[in-house]
């Protein structure tokens, strides 16, 4: 794996098992490139922010599309004003490249 990568502007590689989730440690560097996300437990998350419930769907409703075009899907907790999202790679039961690349992904869409 790349430990330095453009994870806004990289895809997700299809993965469906068979291969072993990131070490800590690869976990830990590819986080220093993200804002605000955290490390939980097998688990990527960040809470976003919204001033109503429109602009927490608005945002729901624009990630479920980029999670659709990659092909990777958080768990997302919707409420109002604000969004839970998570990120975990089910198929090796662990974190992946690919959740770092959805969650930089999400800080785009959010800062649009």
């Amino acid at each position: 794996m790349n430990q330095v990568c453009d994870l806004r502007n990289s895809n997700c590689k299809p993965c469906e098992g068979g291969v072993p989730p990131l070490t800590a440690e690869q976990a830990t560097t590819l986080l220093q490139q993200l804002n605000g996300w955290q490390l939980n437990g097998q688990q990527l998350e960040k809470r976003y922010e919204f001033k109503d419930y429109y602009q927490t769907m608005a945002f729901v409703n624009a990630l479920a599309w980029v999670s659709h075009r990659q092909d990777h899907h958080p768990d997302l907790q919707v409420c109002w004003g604000h969004c839970v999202v998570r990120y975990s790679t089910h198929a090796i039961g662990g974190l992946s490249e690919n959740d770092f690349i959805c969650a930089a992904k999400a800080d785009a869409l959010f800062a649009i």
